[in-house]
């Protein structure tokens, strides 16, 4: 685990952390529900224009498009990449277009938004 500032970076065996991947929905709360009822995941925040479920090895999260573009988040230092945006849970972030037009976001998670490892 890396420190950047407030910000914490990861890697695993030298490889770099998918965060998680973004899919734009018309209905955030619904979406949960959908994927609640079908699969084993936990809800680690949700309000009404997003939400952020926990699975074993990956997060997903729910977007609207008026929000935040479908996207796929690593773990790392955004500053390296451009001006980061600070969001409201505390996250810095920048995105950045793969050269086949797809989102990626390279994401600093803020310390207390980290779970503490023993």
């Amino acid at each position: 685990m890396q420190f950047l500032g407030n910000y914490m970076t990861e890697k695993n065996n030298g490889l770099d952390t998918l965060h998680h991947a973004a899919l734009r929905v018309r209905d955030v709360k619904e979406a949960v529900e959908w994927y609640k009822q079908r699969f084993c995941c936990e809800v680690e925040y949700q309000d009404k224009t997003w939400a952020m479920l926990k699975f074993s090895n990956v997060r997903l999260a729910f977007v609207l498009q008026e929000q935040h573009p479908p996207h796929i988040a690593l773990l790392g230092d955004p500053a390296e990449f451009g001006e980061p945006q600070v969001h409201r849970d505390g996250t810095s972030s920048i995105y950045l277009k793969d050269p086949d037009g797809n989102n990626v976001e390279i994401l600093a998670l803020a310390r207390e938004t980290t779970p503490s490892r023993n």
